[in-house]
């Protein structure tokens, strides 16, 4: 039998609130736990207001509950402090930050890439289907905005650390002292989203049977006029004609 979305999507809120609710008992810091769940409430509001409008795949629910698990965690411990690699030296007896050379704790790298791995597809899916993308665009539109609203989320720490300044404000950026941590955080979200399409184009390459035509026909110039400066004289020139 397979679940209806609306049911899927149900089963989901339900497990992720359970953990929400679990991580939300005595979090390390409980400002920080404050302000990173802004932006979870404000998500979570929107999916459900919307749902019947646009209901996602289970797919792609699956994946953006993945995604809030793992941002769950990182707001309980703060991003700097989760202990992934005590629990590993509890479960395998050896330190997962010696077996990979890690000297800093980079659970904020995971779920940043995470962050473009698992959230390029959703994207995807509203431009495939709001903005009836097609071929390239459909690739790069996703990649795009995962490296434009991963920078505004840089700006955004860096603004709420300046805001809020002290111990709440550094856990919060969680640079651990990395000056190149923001950058760092942009090109692992950008690259995971790079790997999600290029799997995506290639699963799409082996099963749709218009693939290359489509993807020529989204690079072929649709309106051969210039646009700007002589767009707006033949708007002008239209009205003053009616």
């Amino acid at each position: 039998m397979v679940i209806t979305h609306r049911k899927y999507l149900l089963i989901l809120s339900v497990l992720f609130l359970v953990l929400w609710t679990a991580l939300a008992i005595k979090p390390l810091y409980r400002d920080d736990w404050m302000v990173e769940n802004i932006l979870v409430a404000v998500f979570a509001v929107l999916v459900w207001v919307f749902h019947r409008k646009f209901t996602f795949s289970r797919f792609s629910y699956t994946l953006i509950f993945l995604f809030l698990c793992l941002h769950e965690i990182g707001s309980h411990y703060t991003y700097a402090e989760v202990p992934y690699d005590r629990w590993f030296q509890a479960v395998f007896g050896q330190s997962l930050n010696s077996l990979l050379g890690w000297e800093r704790n980079n659970f904020d790298r995971v779920v940043h890439f995470c962050y473009g791995l698992l959230l390029a597809y959703p994207v995807r899916e509203i431009y495939l289907r709001v903005a009836n993308v097609k071929g390239f665009w459909g690739y790069f539109l996703p990649l795009d905005l995962t490296m434009s609203t991963s920078m505004m989320y840089e700006l955004f720490e860096w603004a709420a650390a300046f805001l809020f300044g002290g111990d709440l404000g550094a856990a919060y950026l969680g640079t651990q002292g990395d000056i190149w941590d923001a950058q760092m955080d942009m090109a692992l979200a950008s690259m995971g989203a790079l790997i999600a399409m290029i799997i995506t184009g290639l699963l799409n390459r082996s099963l749709q049977r218009d693939f290359a035509r489509e993807w020529a026909d989204s690079l072929r110039i649709k309106h051969p006029s210039p646009l700007g400066e002589d767009e707006m004289a033949r708007m002008m020139k239209k009205k003053t004609k009616r």
